[in-house]
């Protein structure tokens, strides 16, 4: 018997061509530096940090590279001379996106947002930075320049108090690599889809894993005064020196312990309108334990920031030590006529906050 032939018929899947609605969001983090305080036209980079789905099929994947230019930049002005003080203003134009296929392709966007800054970002992706004469610190001034008419000799010092413990306001507009950005499409864009996404594999055995997570508790509660606080929004399977090492190549910072010195440089970073990227966090109890971990990321401002607790659990998981974590992000900071201290608002939505937790580590 003559043997069978078989006809094999490779096929070879050519990757999907889509278009990319205008107005579509992409979140970007900067890979270099921008500043007003440089000229216009000044290389900029980015990445993508968040993938972009079309219905449920991936258009952009996470790690897609952006470059363009900084446009309109614009140093901060003071007041001089009868001229009214002027905000340092700023644009970054990312103009090319980088195909999985290879090459570049151009693109249109403006920034719409820029993540935890203190700075404003009009319709046309203008951005526009404080004025030094609204800070605390110009405020204190004010204060002193009354005091000085009334005791001179206490108001000088008083000023040589506040020159030795509180630095100048810095209004430039001044973005470090890492900083998250959100861009928004102003044309269609057309794009080849990644045949291959990246992805996560699933954890398994999954009914353990749901009976774990369903069995752990779920509300944090706050030291003082004890009530209830964060939710529990997130997991983690793996060792303590893994969760430190994935938020620290992410850019968040361990929050100093709440004391003397750290509250200190709190009230600087308030006064000098400001990030302070290890500042103290309130400790919020699990199970009547304080966080094993307690991290954060911010940008320019005291005011906003994502934060993260983290519980060590008693339980494990395929052998491996099982964490939970309460991510919030703060989103503003008020003066709680309660606590007589300032407080921060948080964003409600957790779930959004445990998205970006995800994309970003």
């Amino acid at each position: 018997m003559p043997p069978l032939l078989f006809r094999v018929l490779l096929l070879l899947v050519a990757p999907a061509s889509v278009t990319v609605p205008t107005g579509t969001d992409l979140q970007v983090r900067l890979t270099s530096e921008v500043s007003s305080d440089k000229p216009s036209g000044r290389s900029v980079t980015a990445v993508v940090t968040a993938p972009v789905f079309l219905g449920s099929s991936l258009a952009i994947d996470a790690g897609t590279n952006l470059k363009g230019k900084t446009a309109d930049a614009e140093a901060a002005t003071a007041a001089v001379s009868g001229a009214a003080e002027k905000p340092a203003r700023l644009r970054v134009q990312f103009d090319q996106i980088e195909s999985p296929s290879g090459g570049w392709k151009p693109l249109w966007a403006v920034v719409s947002d820029v993540d935890n800054a203190r700075e404003t970002v009009d319709q046309s992706g203008l951005i526009v930075g404080i004025t030094a004469s609204e800070t605390y610190k110009s405020r204190l001034d004010q204060g002193l320049s009354k005091l000085a008419t009334r005791n001179s000799q206490m108001a000088q010092i008083l000023s040589g108090v506040e020159d030795a413990v509180v630095k100048k306001v810095d209004p430039s507009i001044t973005y470090k690599p890492g900083v998250d950005l959100t861009i928004k499409l102003t044309r269609d864009l057309t794009w080849v889809a990644p045949i291959k996404p990246n992805s996560i594999a699933e954890v398994s055995p999954a009914d353990k894993l749901e009976a774990l997570v369903t069995a752990e508790p779920f509300r944090t509660v706050a030291q003082n005064p004890p009530k209830p606080s964060d939710m529990t929004n997130l997991m983690f399977i793996g060792t303590e020196e893994q969760i430190t090492k994935a938020f620290t190549a992410a850019g968040w910072f361990p929050a100093s312990a709440l004391g003397r010195e750290s509250k200190m440089e709190t009230a600087r970073a308030l006064i000098e309108n400001r990030g302070y990227n290890e500042a103290p966090m309130s400790i919020l109890n699990l199970d009547g334990q304080p966080p094993t971990l307690a991290l954060q990321k911010q940008n320019d401002t005291f005011a906003k920031r994502h934060h993260i607790r983290i519980w060590q659990r008693p339980d494990k998981f395929n052998g491996k030590p099982v964490f939970v974590a309460a991510a919030t992000h703060d989103t503003s900071i008020t003066l709680s006529p309660e606590s007589h201290n300032f407080t921060h608002g948080i964003d409600p939505n957790i779930d959004k906050e445990r998205s970006m937790v995800v994309n970003d580590i």
